[in-house]
Formats: structure tokens, sequence, C-alpha cells
């Protein structure tokens, strides 16, 4: 039996018994009642199986307890209802409905053409006529005077506290005892209003001092003059990161405020409190009532700097450096230091928009403004953007000390925002170790003041620099994390970055089959965005895939066919450098070369360094040993084992072409144990079959009995019961990847079934 909000999830276990009994039933109902008992008894002694999904007590049957859907899996759903839906709206939806299938069936049903095309807003509560609704509103009816004034409490309040209430009643009203937005919004519509108002009445009198007492006040006497109290309490929540408490304090103090200038100033900070805390589309929603109210320049201005802060996470890059640097203009007057965060939220929209026109602008007006007494606060962000500049011009010399200054202010500034420019800086200037620190300390600053906002942007940069640290197991983990984190959050943009940083990852190792299901996964939100720094490294990753399949030709169009963003094509100009000489056009991996050679040399990063060096032995022909030899001892010094073992397998291909086939082996071997370490199985394939060509007949490589990172997340999470399409599902893999690895978790660790995975891993 599943027991869940009814109609929810019955499918779920449809496949698991289709192929074990001769009849299914399905039922669908509130309560089980005693017919229904004596069925399931008679059903259980034949070969059909009955299948009970309902809201109330089991009553002794078997039952599982579902679980609400995520974010996730309801957009999904939402997109086989209705293909084409805005994201925006959907995640608007996702929302509303808290998890529950029937509610995202309802609202997806009741969409007009009007919100469909983006001109209305999203509903704010499931239809007059929905089911789910129309039998809560029955349940109310049936409640005794005291459950219906409990219902009426939490209606009204949404932190009601079920201890300081008659426990009785708050059994009695089940499951309309519930804060989820869902049940609250139709309670409000429902429940009459002498009711609501009784519920005001109580609680203004018996919750203690502060913002939730203030509102019920105000309620209850009409009191407008308390809009300043609440606020002083909202902004006293922001000042601690509570940036939930504090929309919620700005809205309440909006809504007794006539003047519709304050009233719009109480919801422009209502949506900036909303956009922080990690919930765009509810601060789109305050927004379109906000600009109905102002045509103040500032607040406008405000405004389109809310705006395109949401637009950097989930809609296009380029409308949303447009707006912050229109945002920057308007403030730049009265409101500066707001004024240099547009220009540096515009700076990143132009570099996911790979524009370097617009990001060009935004640095010249940064410039333009800069003053000679610029405080920490500010000269961190106008220092990034003249920095980051210079390095996408290739004028290293000159970005050094600016992204320096970045990376020593960051102690100077708090918040999580110093830290994600510090990481930048710290990783263009080739101190990875430096911008893992400044990427962890930005994660933490942000999760700890509540800014969830910027988590899924701090983690892109903790997966970058653990990549150039040679630590994919923490890379993998970084990006994972930002998936979700971002999806969580409706920052589609940022779960692309993510995806193609995890594609890199799997390419980088050799797993095909695993990069090109996450580029695919990618792809459409790639086009559909202009979204090109992503879309750059997804075109790396693809490269990366060509070039293990023996396909340098095909590697090597990746790069020439992609527009590009201008410091990730440097970045990965390594792999240009390859495939060109794979294919015999020296001339074209020199081009590729060049930039790359001066971007090390100028920052001195030794993990680049080797790779420059690498380069140099694919190309030059006389002095080939000795840079590859200078590859090893710098890839040995900066830690980066899978890149050492790339370079010796490279090394020791030419060396047994050029008949040295003693000193090839040498270098082979070594590659061989530490792609053995990496568990690259592919590389591991590709550096022994080497190893055999160079004269090594005792080369096959053993079973290494540890587990990679990705085997190791696979197997915990088939340990704790999750489907190979749910693993897959999860991690962003092809259902064919985890059968894949599964089998090689099996062998690696002596187990035959999932039962003794199981029990190998408690």
């Amino acid at each position: 039996m599943l027991r869940g909000e009814a109609g929810a999830g019955k499918t779920a276990l449809l496949n698991a018994v289709e192929d074990t009994y001769d009849a299914l039933l399905c039922v669908d109902v509130p309560e089980v009642d005693d017919d229904l008992l004596r069925l399931a008894r008679d059903v259980g002694s034949t070969r059909g199986a009955l299948l009970i999904a309902t809201e109330g007590e089991p009553r002794g049957l078997p039952s599982i307890t579902l679980d609400p859907l995520d974010a996730v899996t309801s957009i999904r759903v939402l997109h086989d209802l209705v293909p084409g839906l805005p994201s925006t709206l959907a995640a608007d939806l996702v929302e509303l409905a808290c998890g529950n299938p029937l509610a995202l069936v309802e609202l997806a049903g009741s969409l007009t053409s009007a919100q469909l095309g983006g001109i209305a807003p999203a509903p704010e509560v499931l239809p007059e006529n929905s089911s789910l609704r129309l039998r809560w509103r029955a349940r109310f009816a049936a409640l005794s005077p005291e459950a219906q004034q409990v219902v009426a409490m939490v209606a009204v309040d949404e932190e009601v506290d079920a201890e300081t209430l008659d426990l009785d009643a708050v059994t009695e009203a089940g499951p309309l005892f519930d804060s989820r937005r869902l049940v609250r919004s139709a309670l409000r519509a429902d429940v009459p209003l002498p009711l609501r108002r009784r519920a005001h009445a109580v609680l203004a009198e018996t919750l203690p001092p502060g913002a939730r007492r203030t509102w019920h006040q105000a309620v209850t006497t009409h009191d407008a003059g308390l809009a300043d109290a609440l606020t002083t309490y909202a902004e006293h929540a922001r000042r601690c990161g509570d940036f939930a408490t504090a929309a919620r304090d700005h809205d309440r103090a909006a809504r007794l405020t006539a003047d519709p200038e304050l009233k719009a100033h109480h919801l422009l900070k209502a949506a900036a409190d909303h956009w922080a805390h990690g919930a765009p589309h509810r601060s789109r929603a305050v927004l379109r009532t906000a600009t109905k109210m102002t045509h103040t320049p500032e607040l406008r201005a405000l405004m389109d700097l809310v705006v395109g802060g949401i637009d950097l996470g989930e809609s296009l890059p380029d409308v949303a450096a447009d707006r912050l640097i229109r945002a920057a203009i308007g403030l730049v007057g009265t409101r500066r230091e707001l004024a240099v965060a547009a220009l540096g939220f515009a700076g990143e929209a132009a570099s996911i928009a790979g524009d370097h026109r617009r990001y060009t602008a935004v640095a010249e007006f940064a410039k333009e403004i800069r003053r000679g007494d610029e405080p920490p606060a500010t000269r961190i962000t106008l220092d990034h953007l003249t920095g980051m500049l210079a390095t996408f011009d290739g004028r290293h010399d000159e970005a050094l000390p600016a992204l320096r200054t970045v990376v020593d202010l960051a102690g100077e500034v708090p918040g999580p925002q110093a830290r994600i420019w510090a990481s930048q800086a710290a990783y263009v200037l080739g101190d990875a170790t430096r911008s893992h620190e400044m990427a962890t300390s930005a994660v933490t600053a942000a999760r700890e003041s509540g800014f969830t906002a910027l988590v899924p942007w701090a983690l892109v940069y903790r997966a970058l620099s653990a990549l150039l640290l040679d630590q994919h197991a923490a890379a993998l983990t970084a990006a994972t994390e930002g998936v979700h984190a971002a999806t969580a959050i409706g920052q589609h943009n940022a779960v692309v970055d993510h995806l193609t940083i995890l594609a890199l990852l799997a390419a980088l190792r050799g797993d095909s089959d695993t990069a090109l299901h996450r580029i695919d996964t990618a792809t459409e939100q790639i086009t559909q965005r202009g979204l090109t720094r992503p879309g750059t490294f997804g075109a790396w990753a693809f490269a990366c895939v060509d070039l293990a399949r023996d396909r340098p030709a095909d590697a090597l169009d990746r790069f020439r066919l992609q527009p590009g963003h201008a410091g990730i094509k440097v970045m990965a100009a390594p792999h240009v450098v390859e495939a060109a000489v794979a294919c015999g056009n020296p001339s074209t991996a020199d081009r590729a070369l060049q930039p790359f050679e001066k971007w090390a040399g100028t920052t001195g990063s030794t993990a680049r360094l080797a790779l420059s060096h690498r380069c140099r032995g694919l190309l030059e022909s006389g002095t080939a040993d000795e840079h590859f030899e200078e590859a090893i001892r710098l890839h040995r010094a900066s830690g980066t084992a899978l890149e050492l073992a790339k370079t010796e397998l490279l090394y020791g291909n030419r060396l047994r072409r050029g008949r040295k086939p003693k000193a090839a082996r040498e270098h082979l071997r070594d590659a061989v144990r530490i792609f053995q370490s990496y568990q690259a199985d592919h590389w591991v394939e590709r550096a022994s079959a080497e190893l055999r060509a160079a004269g090594d007949s005792t080369s096959e490589p053993k079973d290494h009995p540890g587990l990679t990172p990705q085997q190791a997340q696979i197997a915990r999470l088939v340990a704790e019961g999750a489907t190979n399409r749910e693993v897959a599902a999860r991690l962003f893999l092809s259902h064919r990847t985890v059968e894949h690895h599964l089998r090689n978790i099996f062998a690696r660790l002596g187990v035959r079934s999932r039962v003794e995975l199981t029990r190998r891993l408690d």
C-alpha cells in the first residue's frame, strides 16, 4: 500500500509487480475501509495484487510512505504535461505544488494562454475546482470548531507551532495542519474570513514580541504605522543572514503601506531578499507587482539590478548583462557600491555569453568611475574586472597586479562574493591551492550568511581549482553538488556550467560514454540560452572524447567550429596541440600554444608550465626529450599525477617510435600504474597496449582493489536502495554507464548481488 497524497506515485511500483502477478488491481481512496480491508485479505491468497493509494492509515496492511517528488522530477512531469513550458513558470509551479504529482497535473491543466506566454503571473493557488482543494474544503467543513480554528491559524501564519496549540485539535486537523505552501494557499482562500480574523487576533495576543506578533497586531488593528516596525525587523533579519524572514517582513510592510512609491520600495527589498535566499521565481513575482507602482529612476535601476541578478542564473546572459549595465549607470550617482556590484555581475554575465565586446564595455565603464581612494569593498570588484579583461586580451603582465590585489583584498571584505572573485583570480594566476581555499570559503560563507544564490557559482571555482590540483574526486563532488544546488534554486545556467565541467572530468579520465551523456544533457540549454562559456567547456570535453577515440581531426574541428570563450580556449590549448600534431598540422598547434605559453610563463603556474613543455615536446624534434623530461619534473612538482601519466604515455610512444624501447617501457609502466590508481580504464588499456608494443609481454594490468570516486558514489547509492535508473538520474550518467560501473564494482569488491554489496559497505 502506498501512503501519501491520494493518487501520488502509484506508477512507481507498477513495473515492479507486473511481471510477478497475473492481475493487478489499483485503488485510489482517501481511507481504507472495512470492505477494502477484506478485499486485500482475499487477494492475498491469489496470484493477484492489490495496490492501494491512500492518505489514511494502513490498518495493518504492508505499506510504503511516499516522499514528495523532488524539483528535477517535478519539472520533468510538468514538461511532459505541457511541452515547451517556460522555465520560470515551471519553477513557480514546482514551488507551489511542493512535490505533489496530482497538484502538478491540476496546476498544469489550469494554465491560461496568457500565463503560458509569460504575460500573466503564475497561479498562487490551486484552481477553484481542483480535486485536492475540494477534498481539503470538505475535510475542513467536517472538523470541530476547535480544529477549524487551528487550521485557520495555519492559514494566516505558516510558523505556528503545534506544541503551543490544543494537541487534540491539531490531531483532528491532520493533513490540514500543514505548513506547505500548497495547502496554505488553498486554506487562505477557503477558510471563512471571520475565522481568519479570529486567528490573527489570537496570535496577536499570544505570540511573544517580535515581527510575527507585530504583523498580526497590524492586521487586527488596521494600524499602518506598524509597517516601520516590520521594516526594522526585516533589516535585522537581513543583517543576520536570514533572508527568507527579511523577505517575509518586507512583504508584510508593503501590504500595510498605502503610498505606491514606498510600497514599491518595500517590495523591492523583499524581492532582493528572495533572490539572495535562492527563490528567484518568488522574487520575479514580487517585482512584477512593484514595477506597476513606481517610476522613480533609482528604484527602477534597483529593480534592474535584482532582475539582472536573477537572469544571470536562469535566463539569457547577454540580456542580463545589458540590464545590469543599465542598473549600474542608474545607480552610480546615488548608490555607488551597488553600481559597482552591478558591474561585477554584468561582467560575469558577459563572460557566460562569451561576449568580449560587452565585457570590454563593462570593464571600461568600471575604469571610468574608479576613484583614487577606492574602499576595499568596491576596489576588489573593479580590480577583478580590470585583471580579467587584461587576461582575456592576453595582456598578462597588466593582469597580474590587479588579480593579485583581488586575492589579497579578499581577507578584508566580508561575505562570499569577495571570495568568489578571489578564487577566480587565483585560478587565473595558477595558484590552484589558494583558489580552492577561497572557493571553499565562499561556499561556507554563502551558506552561513543565507546567500544561497551564490552557492552554485562558488562551487564552479571549487570544482575547477580541484581539477587544476588534479584532485578529481574533489572536483567531481563539487560539480555534482553544484548541479543539485543550482537545480534546487532554479539557476539553470549554473546547472549547465556544472554539467559541462562534469563532462570534462569524465572525458579527461577517458570515460567517453559518461562525458557524451552529460554533454547531451546540457546541449539544448547551451543553444537556447546562448551559454558560450559552458558551451566551450562542452566542446573541450567533446574534443577530449575524440582524442581518446583516436579521432584527432574531429577533435580539431570541435575547436575550429566552436566560436568559443576566449579564456577557456586558451585553457584547452594543450589538447588542441595534441590534436593538431596528430593531424600533421604543426602550424595550427604552434598558433594555439603561443598564448598558453605566454599565460603559463607570466603566471609561473607549475602545472601549466608542465603542459606547455609537453606541447613543445610534441612539436619539436631535436629538443623533444628535454621538453618531455622537464614536463615530467614539473608534473611531479605540482602533484598533477593524471597529467603526468598522459605525458609519460605520449613520451613513451615517441621513444618507442624512435627505437628506444627500454626507455619507453620505463615511462609507460609508470603511466599504467597511475592510470590504474585513477581507475581510468580507457587509459590503462591504451598505455598497456603501448607497453606491449614496446616489448613488455608481462604488462597486463591487475585489478585495483579500491573504487574510483564515481564508483564509490554509485556503490553508496545502490547500498541505500537506489535503482540503476535512479543512480543515473542522481549522478547525471547514462543507464548503461551505471550498469557498466556496477559490474566493475561487484568484480573489485568480490560481491555477486546488491544485498552482498550493502553488507560489504555497512
